[in-house]
This record gives C-alpha cells, sequence and structure tokens, in this order.
C-alpha cells in the first residue's frame, strides 16, 4: 500500500517562514503531491482559520498546531540538553490538533499572550542594538522595528525578521552592487569575511544572525526568563486549546551525535510519559533514515502517536514532500508511521472540534486502547477532503 504524503510541522509568516504568504505553502504542498498539511507557529494560532480555508480550497487536509519554547529547571540545574543542542534544559514542545477556530480560555490566553509579548519585546532591544551597531559603522541608514513589523510579519517578530530586514537594507542602499555589498557586511562583522555568495539571500541572512544576532554578536540580546513557560503550564495550554502535547525529537546530528535526553529512545520515551506526553514528532530533513526507522518505529509501536515535518523556519526553501537528511526518501514503512500519526491528529481535532473527548480528554489523559479506531476515523476525514481535489 502506497500511503499519502503528510507534512505535519510547517511555519508561516504568522511566525517567521520561508515563504512569504501561507498559501505559497499550500500551493507547493499540491505541486508535490503532500495530502495533509500542519501549520505550527510559534507562540500563535492566528493563522488558523486562513490556513484551513485555503487548504480545504485545494483538497488539503489541514492539521492545527502550535510551538513553543519551554523551560525544564530539573533538567537545566543537571545540565541535560533535551531538544535544543545549546542551551540544557530549554524545551520545545508543540501542540498537534487544536481548535479552530481556535479557543483558549483564561488565565491561559493571557499566559500565551504574556510570551508572546517577551518575544517581540527581546527582538525589539536587539533592534535597537542592531541600530548602534549601523550608527557606529556610519552605514547612512537605520532599521525601523515598526516597519519590520508592520512589512515583514503578522504580527510576531523573530530574530529572523531582523536579519531579514538587515539584508534588505543593505542590499536597497548599496542599489545591489556586489562588492560593496560583500564590503559593508563585512565591516559589520568586523572585518570577518564573508562566506556565502551575495547571490545566496538565504546564507547571507542566517551569517548575518549568526554574526550579529546570536551569542557574542553586537546586537545579542538574552532572552528574559519570563519568555519561557515551565513546561507543564505549556502542556496545560496545549489540552486547554484542545491539542495534543507533543515532543520533537532532534535525534542524530550530522555527526551521529544525540542530546543527553535522546540517547535512549526507551528511557526517553518513559520519561516523556511520566511528563504526560504521548505524542512526538522529527523533522526529517535533520535525521538520517536509520535513525528514524529506529526511533519513530519504536516509539509508534509503543503507543506513541509519531509526525513528521519540515519546518521551514528559515530562509531556505526545502520541499515540502519529506526527505530524511541528504534528500534521502522516507521509506513506505516511515509513511506509514507519519500518515496513521497524522490521521490520529485529525480524528482528534474533529471530535475536540465537536465538543467531544478526543484522543486526549481535557486533563491529557490518553486513549491508546481505541488508537486503531482513531486512525480508521482521521483516515476517512483525510479521504473525504482530498477527494475533492481528484
Amino acid at each position: 500500500m502506497q500511503y499519502p504524503n503528510v507534512n505535519a510541522h510547517i511555519h508561516t509568516p504568522y511566525s517567521f517562514s520561508a515563504f512569504a504568504h501561507l498559501t505559497e505553502a499550500l500551493d507547493r504542498a499540491v505541486k508535490e503531491n503532500v495530502t495533509v498539511v500542519g501549520i505550527n507557529d510559534f507562540y500563535s494560532m492566528d493563522g488558523y482559520v486562513e490556513w484551513r480555508d485555503e487548504a480545504l480550497k485545494r483538497g488539503l487536509y489541514p492539521l492545527f498546531n502550535i510551538e513553543f519554547i519551554s523551560l525544564q529547571e530539573e533538567d537545566q540545574k543537571a545540565g541535560i540538553r533535551v531538544n535544543d543542542p545549546n542551551n540544557p534544559g530549554r524545551t520545545y514542545i508543540s501542540g498537534k490538533g487544536l481548535k479552530c477556530p481556535p479557543c483558549l480560555p483564561e488565565p491561559f490566553a493571557s499566559e500565551l499572550a504574556a510570551v508572546s509579548r517577551e518575544s517581540n519585546a527581546q527582538v525589539y532591544e536587539m533592534c535597537s542594538k542592531l541600530n548602534d551597531v549601523l550608527t557606529a559603522n556610519n552605514v547612512g541608514f537605520r532599521l525601523d522595528y515598526e516597519q519590520i513589523k508592520c512589512n515583514l510579519t503578522k504580527g510576531s517578530v523573530r530574530e529572523r525578521h531582523l536579519a531579514k530586514a538587515l539584508r534588505l537594507a543593505v542590499y536597497n542602499n548599496l542599489e545591489n552592487n556586489t562588492d560593496a555589498i560583500k564590503l559593508l557586511l563585512e565591516k559589520l562583522f568586523c572585518g570577518k569575511a564573508l562566506k556565502s555568495d551575495v547571490s545566496d539571500y538565504a546564507a547571507i541572512e542566517n551569517e548575518i544572525r549568526s554574526n550579529l544576532l546570536k551569542t557574542g554578536g553586537a546586537a545579542f540580546v538574552p532572552e528574559s526568563p519570563k519568555a519561557f513557560l515551565p513546561l507543564e503550564k505549556v502542556r496545560q495550554i496545549i489540552l486547554a486549546a484542545g491539542g495534543i502535547p507533543t515532543y520533537p525529537f532532534l535525534a542524530d546530528d550530522a555527526k551521529g551525535g544525540f542530546t543527553d535526553f535522546e540517547q535512549n529512545v526507551e528511557k526517553t520515551a518513559e520519561i516523556l510519559r511520566q511528563r504526560g506526553i504521548f505524542s512526538v514528532e522529527f523533522i526529517t530533513t535533520r535525521n538520517s533514515v536509520e535513525v528514524l526507522e529506529r526511533y519513530a518505529g519504536y516509539l509508534s509501536d509503543n503507543g506513541f502517536v509519531v509526525t513528521f515535518g519540515s519546518e521551514h523556519n528559515t530562509p531556505a526553501m526545502e520541499p515540502v514532500e519529506l526527505f530524511a537528511r541528504g534528500g534521502t526518501p522516507l521509506t513506505e514503512h516511515l509513511k506509514q508511521i507519519n500518515y496513521e500519526g497524522a490521521c490520529i491528529v485529525a480524528a482528534h481535532q474533529e471530535l475536540v472540534r465537536n465538543g467531544l473527548k478526543g484522543y486526549l480528554d481535557s486533563d491529557g489523559n490518553v486513549n491508546i486502547g481505541h488508537k486503531a479506531d482513531f486512525i480508521q476515523a482521521g483516515d476517512k476525514a483525510i479521504n473525504a477532503v482530498s477527494n475533492r481535489r481528484d
């Protein structure tokens, strides 16, 4: 059996995205024969209704997801790297299958809004420091935070937006003169040679971010502790929004290494269960197909909902259809795992939307014994939408 293609983790311009417009992601999904598509923005559900309406127009089944950066203080104190390879204790958490239209009761709505404000406030400070760098180097222009927010974002401002804004400003002010652009950027980088070709916009923006906005850069601003909610609080927010708390695995890096938390998948699975998390995901281009088979296979066989995605939260444009590291195609077994996971999420969000109990109840208790029923129900819901395209 050939399983439909699923991409359950796509960032849109409602956070930061490789796509200029939300519909660009959906148009690419149609061209690449991806049937199920999941919006997955940081701290934001604002794109859900547009995602739903535009996906259904194209015969795509929409999933409604969200992403947080949380903090596990015990892991931080113990120096345990979870799924951020550079910051012990910092833990990315997604929510899958949230209600659409979004519905988040208090106090959770205010807590989510506060985290989003803190994230924007950090970038505002970075913009101010970046302008100090521009002034010190007599470049003749400055960045306007409000214009960046208005022209490049949907309200959520990330450091990648600053990198893009600076790249645009440099290129526009120097009228795309390659030599002048190279010289100015190297000047802003304190004489550090440019690694990328000036025509490679995504790579240039990554160099701007690395040299000026990350730790050690002249415009770096550390994140406020207020920007990180405890993992349990994030779990509660996701449940209150109708979703399934989901742990994003980093799994193996390019050198075959793993974080401390993920070295032993059996142990990781047990800790996740203890923390009330029964769903996981992988960004497949990070990983070898062998590790995906081993990790995703084990987790799926042991009761976890497993989905895959691409992120698209950098300037680089990659396919919407999923591949493992190096462009290696996913096996049919991996496609099965991904599709069945998407079916469970689809069935869950259909039930919750109609006021019924989903795969998890409001307290986070999981319905593992009915996994096959949810796969069947989700498959029916997905096919009802995709058949419209056929």
